[in-house]
């Protein structure tokens, strides 16, 4: 039997056009740039890693300074130290890093991205290492494009290598903070890592190395999620980088010397620099974009170029939306920083701060909880009393041992058994036995209501009384 003829495909008609629904990336090659705004960033960079890499180095009381041990459930920051029973601050810490957010984003837009964020400072550690290494702009797209050989293999091998290191010390100093770096230091050379250890140290040099060397913008683009609801914080009054279109358009090359009015054209000589210096590869004289980050690196390399020419600086600015359609001066811009969504935002985040320094000022270095045994409700006491058992817990805080009395209240002639003083070695959490008995003549069956009282021998201040049940059969 014949086969059938293959149904041809119908030819495509002339108005339709094939769309991708994934577009491919374009390498983006940035370029470097100078000015304040980059002095900003360099600086930020500097701080952050310096307390990043730094702060598991230090010392305090004879242990790391700033260590969250996951195993023993403490968090040691300096001279505090957090239990699971502290996660009231912990939430308030976050809620505060939250209202930061949103009263900077208000004010001027995406500061956090564009300076401080994990991504972009490791992505302009990375940046900084590839320019070092194979050059500037023109001369990596010359390197990319030329035919693969040693001195092209030499240069992306040592790139990559560098890459790597940074990567997995990173890893490392995350580590450090939930393992004592100098004990996971030491283990590091001979290798005996534990499996734990070795795996994040990896993960997140591998996270490093490919966010920060790879990925770069796709994570500012379709990973964070940021970028997308951004604009819900924004304002006609929030300040954002603009291009002042009425003074740059129409644009056009010139010489130094030519006059742009006598030529029809604007102060924008398209000379492509912001669109180069963009480390997102965006045009941001096209408009407010989800992709600008904020860096303010076409800022600074358009007032290059605008003192080249001769011309006024501010053709690329921070700006407002009101601001540029003329709403009002350039000159008034700070007076409408303080609007009501600006006071509400900043009215929060004080009464937060303020709350979360009270509460660690007035943290109570002494926690107590009250457990009933649970093996008998009432025993016999001997002499013709009954006897309740309990189990004190006591979390001393603070990172000196500390001494306890305890003492019984709420029901007439209840004898407290239990060795006294009660010592609790520093920053510890242990458990005392405790009796409580009493003559239960004239009383009713049931439950009665009791209080331990526990005080500190050296410091009167510091005391807690906890709430108990006695029962009477």
């Amino acid at each position: 039997m014949r086969a059938p003829d293959p149904v041809a495909a119908p030819a495509p008609a002339a108005d339709e056009i094939e769309t991708s629904l994934y577009e491919v990336r374009k390498k983006i090659y940035a370029r470097a740039v100078s000015g304040i705004f980059a002095r900003w960033r360099i600086a930020l960079v500097i701080i952050t890693q310096l307390v990043f890499y730094c702060s598991p180095w230090l010392t305090w009381n004879d242990r790391q300074a700033v260590l969250f041990d996951l195993v023993s459930r403490k968090f040691y920051i300096f001279g505090l130290v957090f239990w699971p029973q502290d996660f009231i601050f912990l939430t308030a810490l976050l809620i505060i890093s939250a209202y930061s957010l949103f009263l900077f984003t208000a004010v001027a837009g995406r500061l956090w991205c564009g300076y401080a964020c994990p991504q972009t400072v490791y992505t302009e550690m990375f940046m900084w290492i590839e320019r070092r290494i194979e050059g500037d702009r023109v001369q990596r797209m010359r390197l990319d494009q030329s035919d693969f050989g040693a001195r092209k293999f030499g240069l992306k091998l040592l790139k990559h290598g560098v890459w790597i290191a940074v990567a997995l010390w990173t890893g490392f100093t995350f580590v450090g903070y939930f393992t004592p770096i100098k004990t996971l230091a030491a283990s590091f050379s001979p290798w005996a890592l534990g499996p734990w250890e070795t795996f994040w140290i990896f993960f997140y040099g591998f996270a490093t190395y490919g966010n920060a060397g790879w990925m770069r913008e796709q994570v500012c683009k379709y990973m964070c999620p940021y970028a997308r609801f951004q604009s819900v914080m924004f304002d006609p009054d929030t300040l954002v980088i603009t291009y002042d279109a009425k003074r740059g358009d129409p644009r056009g090359a010139r010489g130094r010397k030519a006059d742009p009015k006598a030529m029809g054209l604007g102060d924008c000589v398209d000379c492509n620099i912001c669109v180069q210096v963009c480390p997102t590869g965006i045009d941001i004289r096209k408009g407010l974009q989800y992709e600008c980050i904020g860096c303010a690196a076409c800022i600074d390399g358009c007032d290059q170029v605008m003192d080249k020419m001769g011309y006024a600086r501010g053709l690329i600015r921070y700006s407002t939306e009101n601001a540029v359609k003329g709403k009002y001066a350039d000159t008034e811009i700070k007076r409408h920083v303080v609007r009501p969504r600006v006071l509400i935002y900043t009215g929060l985040l004080v009464l937060i701060v303020i709350a979360f320094f009270s509460g660690l000022l007035l943290r109570s270095p002494l926690k107590v909880d009250v457990i009933r045994d649970r093996g008998a409700m009432v025993r016999d006491g001997g002499g013709g009393l009954i006897e309740n058992v309990y189990r004190l817990q006591f979390i001393n805080t603070d990172e000196a041992p500390r001494r306890y009395n305890v003492t019984v209240s709420g029901l007439n002639g209840m004898q407290l058994v239990v060795r006294q003083p009660i010592e609790v070695p520093p920053a510890t959490t242990q458990t005392f036995p405790v009796s409580v008995k009493l003559d239960p003549t004239g009383l009713e069956a049931g439950s009665h209501a009791i209080v331990f009282h526990i005080v500190d021998i050296d410091r009167a201040n510091v005391r807690a009384d906890e709430k108990s049940r006695f029962f009477v059969r």
